[in-house]
């Protein structure tokens, strides 16, 4: 019990040992000091005052611009009568560059008539939206480009006086004389001698591809006929 009451006869002595000890401190301030401090408090005061309002006017302002701005859906609309559309037009064109871009890219031919698809899609206004644009003008016409299509084939009946010579320089097959061996390679289950075909006979003619076509074509810019004896 004595032991009780003198420990705390310690901390209430500690505690007063403390609060004189910080009241000597405080009187250490001069005042001037106080003033001084004062000033710098009143200073500050006033600096986060001018910054609040600062802060309120500013998102008075930002409100204000938001309550002008349009919506999405407003803003699109805009756009779509600029170019003479509605909504259920664009939906309808999203529609068709989807259906045909498939069509591009699995190849169901022909090849011609795609191009006529994609002629269609770019001459409508509504591919000159920001949506379409690149896809249209550039990414299918890309794909369209890029894309070779099978040679097709048609069928020839030699006649007398024939010869694979005569026969390319056709203006319904090859209209150069210069791609006889493509018939050539096309039938070699039917001609065993390029120099001699018979009346009768049917011949595969194959479709030229563009490096065939600029192949024989460069060969018969370039041929000079022998000199006359």
């Amino acid at each position: 019990m004595k032991l009780s009451k003198s420990f705390i006869g310690m901390l209430a002595l500690l505690f007063f040992l403390s609060i004189a000890t910080y009241a000597q401190e405080e009187k250490k301030m001069t005042k001037d000091e106080w003033q001084a401090e004062i000033t710098r408090l009143t200073t500050e005061k006033q600096s986060l005052q001018t910054e609040d309002s600062t802060l309120t006017a500013d998102i008075a302002n930002l409100k204000d611009q938001s309550s002008k701005i349009q919506g999405y859906d407003n803003c699109m609309e805009e756009l779509y009568q600029m170019i003479g559309a509605t909504k259920a037009d664009v939906d309808n064109f999203r529609s068709a560059v989807a259906e045909l871009n498939g069509k591009i890219e699995r190849h169901e031919g022909p090849k011609a008539d795609r191009q006529k698809d994609l002629d269609a899609l770019k001459a409508n206004k509504i591919s000159a939206l920001p949506e379409f644009y690149d896809q249209v003008h550039n990414q299918m016409q890309a794909s369209l480009d890029a894309w070779v299509e099978a040679p097709k084939e048609i069928t020839y009946t030699v006649v007398k006086g024939d010869c694979l010579w005569n026969i390319a320089k056709k203006k319904d097959i090859y209209d150069n004389a210069f791609a006889w061996p493509n018939i050539y390679k096309a039938n070699r289950d039917e001609i065993k001698n390029p120099n001699l075909i018979f009346p009768k006979q049917n011949f595969k003619i194959p479709k030229l591809t563009q490096e065939e076509m600029a192949k024989y074509e460069k060969i018969k810019t370039n041929y000079k006929p022998a000199p006359a004896k």
